[in-house]
């Protein structure tokens, strides 16, 4: 595995890895948080899964990666890797919108493109234009939209494109052939911050991720999963099956639900969760990303001030029995 720090900045203790090369979506997601990038010294590597390992091996401390895509879904990855073969913990998630654009060398047309390369995820997300344009192109994998901006600028050719961001576009001196492909306007990209140990407090806008592992794949061992969330009305947020690796048709429900262990009704469900399957496997309570995010938890936090001074003044009642 190899890296390179991705910042001048001077060094700090912390050290965040992230997907590279240079112009990835996730580098540009991960500017977003200027709060992770100021006090951590950034370490660029070669795929998701390698940013996984590194923070569980201890290289890194922090790891940003993607995990869900609006159009196609769960990066199976990440998903995969936090489920089966980590013990890392969802620290915060971020959503930003995503556009994708046909990057090709200066000069060359979209007519004579006959190769495009990309990130799997970025290629599905643009089918219909490819489809409508190009048909017949070929695709080609690579670990990143902008590992495939850096291939094209150093050994493509007039009828290689690439699919990736206008930031990469500039940082490898590539042409924008055709801007905004994506076949879906709402398309957005989930990433979050994981470490080895650590779970934020609750803020009152909060998310619970986690993986259950049936005791038995039997009728109605899904419903009796899913009874423990209804019963406290728990609003879930993603409800996914994923084989557990270890037999055909062994599978588990990876769940992000809402509210933060913290909160009693959650601790509950997932204590009668444990109890009752096979296992739960914790990954983690953290802010739940959202445009009014903020202005939720800020809500949340003032009427809970608000509620805590109510009950203190009940309190203060106590033994003031006029009788």
């Amino acid at each position: 595995m190899t890296s390179s720090a991705a910042s001048p900045a001077p060094p700090t203790s912390r050290r965040l890895g992230y997907l590279g090369p240079e112009g990835t979506f996730t580098e540009q997601a991960l500017f977003t948080q200027p709060d992770l990038v100021e006090h951590s010294t950034l370490v660029r590597l070669g795929s998701f899964a390698d940013v996984l390992s590194a923070v569980d091996s201890g290289e890194v401390d922090l790891g940003f990666v993607a995990i869900e895509n609006a159009i196609e879904g769960s990066v199976n990855i990440t998903q995969d890797t936090l489920a089966f073969e980590t013990d890392l913990l969802i620290q915060r998630e971020i959503v930003m919108p995503v556009h994708q654009h046909l990057l090709v060398r200066q000069g060359v047309v979209v007519e004579e493109v006959k190769v495009v390369m990309s990130f799997p995820h970025a290629t599905a997300q643009c089918r219909r234009f490819l489809s409508q344009h190009l048909p017949g192109v070929r695709t080609q994998a690579t670990d990143s939209t902008a590992d495939a901006a850096r291939l094209l600028a150093e050994e493509g050719d007039e009828h290689t494109a690439a699919i990736g961001t206008a930031r990469a576009a500039a940082v490898y001196g590539l042409d924008i052939a055709a801007s905004e492909i994506e076949d879906h306007p709402e398309n957005a990209t989930r990433f979050v911050v994981v470490a080895r140990s650590g779970v934020p407090a609750a803020t009152g806008h909060d998310k619970t991720s986690i993986v259950v592992f049936q005791r038995a794949d039997e009728p109605g061992s899904l419903l009796s999963i899913l009874q423990e969330f209804a019963a406290r009305s728990i609003n879930l947020f993603k409800l996914e099956s994923r084989p557990t690796k270890k037999g055909l048709g062994d599978y588990c429900f990876l769940i992000d639900l809402q509210g933060h262990i913290q909160d009693e009704v959650v601790a509950d469900a997932l204590r009668d969760l444990k109890s009752k399957q096979a296992d739960v496997k914790f990954l983690g309570s953290y802010p739940a990303a959202g445009e009014h995010g903020e202005a939720v938890r800020r809500d949340a936090d003032l009427a809970w001030r608000h509620a805590d001074e109510w009950v203190q003044d009940l309190r203060e009642q106590i033994g003031r029995n006029p009788a």
